[in-house]
């Protein structure tokens, strides 16, 4: 293999007590690059060739690395490169919303191997609940009819919904979920499946798709603003998913705005009009419609006489929400993405250049300030799949932190 090509990869520690976290460098390495021999790998992960050599044959006991065909580069002896076993692992995602809930079984490098979708009925969890595990158990049975061996190595069940967590919410309000809110529902998942599970807001498991499989993947610092229902985004910051003290990091729809004309007590919620929640009221469409994605690019590519007026609205919001977060979060590239269809989402990152000057406006940039990402009704659930693939195996620096801190001591 070419020694001098290249290579995505965070850094391991030689140090001892730390080969948990130099699993995990070594599995994002090979996640990022697709294939590497044990001498990229000690010299991407600043790990020694012996430390590379123990943990690679550990991770090939452990049925989540493979050997290929030896390859030979110029008059040096042939290199062995490795890559991930797809089958090694196994995870499930859940999206509750708030008309559907979507479920989506992933393995080891995101590829998505079943998947299932329901109405949720009215009355919230007291009549969704059984709709929701009931969803779960087929789309673990259709996994296992693909991948005989996915029970046994089915590592978690991430959860995803629409935020904000732990917050009064009045039941009254159609942009909150009260009643799920405060319902025990990571309890219940795990009561009923037998799995690990953990929760995250619906723009936060975006995000965290995008990093797996979609446009941050190998980024490290990277926003994804999420429109669906509502508005958010998912915060990539060195590499992790920042999910902020409760859980509610990037809520930027909950941002008190004020609309252009309006008097100064009159702010609102950004997601009032940026969302497509608002677009579905201004088009007089129900957000329950399962045909509400083909609605919205019809309206798009008809030219609705009602939709400019809601870009306009929406251009402006977005292209402030974009200046601020990329001065205050200094990221390589800002992502919308999210439920909204393909034909919208293009049309407000056509419509929003030139975005507003900001210190992100670098001659020497390598990726776009703005891009689209997943705008996939699935997007949600492919994140919630991801998340305890990530949970497991993707290093987390606090970690390796805590434990310096401990020897420290």
């Amino acid at each position: 293999m070419n020694d001098l090509r290249p290579i995505r990869a965070k850094s391991g520690t030689n140090q001892e007590g730390t080969s948990a976290h130099n699993r995990r460098v070594m599995i994002d390495a090979l996640r990022l690059n697709g294939q590497l021999s044990r001498a990229d790998l000690a010299r991407a992960t600043a790990l020694t060739k012996q430390t590379v050599s123990n943990i690679i044959e550990e991770l090939e006991r452990d049925g989540l690395v493979q050997s290929l065909a030896a390859v030979r580069n110029g008059r040096g002896q042939p290199s062995t490169p490795y890559r991930l076993v797809a089958e090694g692992a196994f995870a499930i995602g859940l999206q509750i919303d708030r008309h559907v809930t979507r479920t989506i079984a992933v393995d080891l490098v995101g590829t998505v191997l079943a998947r299932g979708e329901a109405n949720l009925p009215a009355g919230g969890p007291a009549t969704g609940v059984k709709t929701i595990l009931d969803l779960i158990e087929k789309t673990r049975r259709d996994l296992a009819s693909v991948a005989p061996q996915s029970e046994q190595r089915l590592v978690g069940l991430g959860a995803a919904m629409p935020g904000p967590f732990g917050i009064d919410a009045d039941v009254d309000d159609p942009w909150m979920m009260a009643a799920w809110q405060n319902f025990p529902l990571l309890e219940t998942l795990a009561a009923g499946t037998g799995l690990d599970v953990a929760l995250q807001n619906d723009s936060a498991a975006a995000a965290t798709a995008e990093r797996l499989v979609g446009a941050a993947h190998g980024v490290d610092h990277a926003i994804c603003i999420y429109l669906g229902y509502g508005l958010g985004a998912g915060l990539i910051l060195n590499g992790e998913l920042y999910r902020g003290a409760n859980g509610n990091a990037g809520e930027i729809g909950m941002i008190l705005s004020l609309p252009r004309g309006a008097a100064n007590d009159e702010r609102t919620p950004l997601e009032y009009r940026v969302s497509i929640a608002s677009l579905c009221k201004l088009l007089e469409l129900d957000p329950a419609d399962p045909d509400l994605y083909a609605h919205i690019d019809a309206a798009v590519m008809a030219e609705d006489a009602r939709l400019p007026g809601w870009l306009d609205t929406a251009v402006y919001e977005l292209r402030a929400a974009v200046q601020a977060l990329e001065t205050i979060f200094d990221p390589q590239t800002v992502i919308l993405c999210g439920g909204l269809p393909p034909g919208l989402a293009q049309l407000l990152t056509d419509t929003m250049q030139p975005l507003l000057p900001s210190l992100a406006d670098r001659r020497d940039r390598i990726l776009p300030r703005l891009q689209v990402g997943f705008t996939d009704p699935w997007a949600v659930a492919i994140g919630a799949a991801a998340e305890p693939i990530s949970r497991t195996f993707d290093p987390r620096f606090s970690a390796i932190l805590k434990t310096r801190t401990a020897d420290i001591a």
